[in-house]
């Protein structure tokens, strides 16, 4: 066979088998994925920019900016509270996996405010940000133990955790009744140890003062309390300094008293706090027999108004509740 008709007999075999080859199923299924993929890939790319479409939609009035704390000229430090914004990236992907997406599929973040209130200095505290649906029923305690188990009964019947300030020479004298209050998963407060009027005391017995309750109370429950309540509410700037430089204590305050040391019928008392629940309001008590019978109508009050009864720390901070 003569050169020319090999390379003629050669292209027209390979023609055969390119046609062979192109005709074959695998290559048909290949193509044809590809082509698949590409179409779900713009299809998934437009169904993105259409559910990012909606996010921008529903946001609109649901993010919040946050609140600056500050110092008011009743309430002294007032907290901030944190702003909230729509995580796009985290809403898509829940939009997702929803099958029927709706503004309910948003996620949210936090955004802290620029000025907090530990920026504020040394400044007593009476409540918390008036934008926090939240409301504390602290309880001062330096006598009444035999109010104590109605009232932390009726604190777990309604699931709430509050705190409970505590004498030291109280804690002294019945470290079995503190451990009670602590295991039931309530904050603890400091409440100095001999129930004085602090606003009349030097410096150093200031620091007795706070400083034996801090001890008693780290000894007896092995927590150390950032938070402190003066007796009676007695005070001066002396007070809140130490506090905060020396023991790292923010100086708390109320809102609303329920003045049950006075022994109200309860419905006295509750007649004197149902009108100022609101939003970041600390309310007094102490363990009383007013208030060991209307703190579970007071929680129930508090709820239908849309607060949520729980720690000082956690009304007084800037988070956003859940």
């Amino acid at each position: 066979m003569g050169q020319k008709a090999k390379r003629l007999w050669f292209m027209g075999g390979g023609a055969v088998l390119l046609f062979f080859v192109l005709s074959n199923g695998p290559i048909d299924q290949y193509v044809d994925t590809v082509k698949r993929q590409t179409v779900q890939a713009a299809l998934s790319l437009e169904g993105d920019e259409r559910l990012r479409a909606l996010i921008d939609q529903w946001k609109q009035g649901r993010e919040e900016a946050p609140i600056n704390a500050r110092i008011d000229p009743i309430w002294k430090a007032i907290p901030g509270y944190n702003g909230r914004v729509v995580d796009v990236e985290a809403s898509l992907a829940n939009m997702k996996r929803s099958r029927t997406p709706g503004p309910e599929s948003l996620v949210y973040k936090e955004v802290p405010p620029a000025v907090t209130l530990e920026q504020l200095g040394a400044h007593p505290v009476y409540r918390g940000n008036e934008k926090k649906p939240a409301i504390s029923f602290m309880i001062n305690v330096a006598w009444g133990n035999e109010y104590l188990d109605t009232i932390l009964d009726t604190l777990d019947k309604h699931g709430v955790k509050t705190t409970f300030f505590l004498d030291g020479s109280w804690v002294k004298r019945f470290p079995e009744w503190a451990k009670k209050i602590a295991a039931r998963g309530h904050e603890i407060g400091n409440h100095a140890y001999s129930h004085p009027d602090m606003s009349r005391l030097g410096r150093e017995r200031i620091r007795q003062e706070i400083g034996r309750t801090q001890e008693v109370i780290r000894h007896t429950l092995g927590v150390t309390p950032v938070l402190f309540a003066p007796p009676s509410g007695a005070f001066n700037q002396a007070v809140v300094d130490i506090a905060r430089h020396d023991f790292q204590m923010t100086t708390i305050l109320w809102t609303a008293d329920t003045v049950d040391w006075q022994k109200p019928s309860v419905d006295v008392l509750i007649r004197r706090i149902e009108p100022k629940m609101g939003n970041g309001v600390l309310v007094l008590m102490h363990p009383t027999a007013p208030t060991a019978a209307g703190l579970d109508t007071l929680i129930r009050m508090a709820r239908q108004k849309g607060l949520v009864p729980t720690t000082v720390s956690e009304v007084i901070s800037n988070r956003r509740l859940p």
